[in-house]
């Protein structure tokens, strides 16, 4: 089984995502909900699973709690 939109109906890519994410009612937190919310473009046939993670990954790479290069130094701003 592949895992491209157009290999893949509506509900195995509900069911792809639910296994991989796991149970997400079981979350207290609450971060579970959010990251189902952020693979709906996914079941939706909007984006696929890569261009997903592929942002996530450069949100989280771009964010504004990294260390900042000062001349040879890294320091925290």
């Amino acid at each position: 089984m592949g895992y491209l939109i157009s290999e893949t109906t509506k509900e195995e890519r509900e069911r792809i995502v639910a296994e991989s994410i796991g149970n997400i009612n079981g979350s207290c937190d609450g971060c579970m909900s959010g990251l189902a919310d952020m693979y709906q473009d996914y079941i939706d046939g909007k984006k696929e699973l890569k261009d997903i993670n592929m942002e996530f990954r450069a949100h989280y790479e771009s964010g504004e709690d990294r260390p900042q290069r000062e001349r040879c130094d890294y320091f925290r701003g």
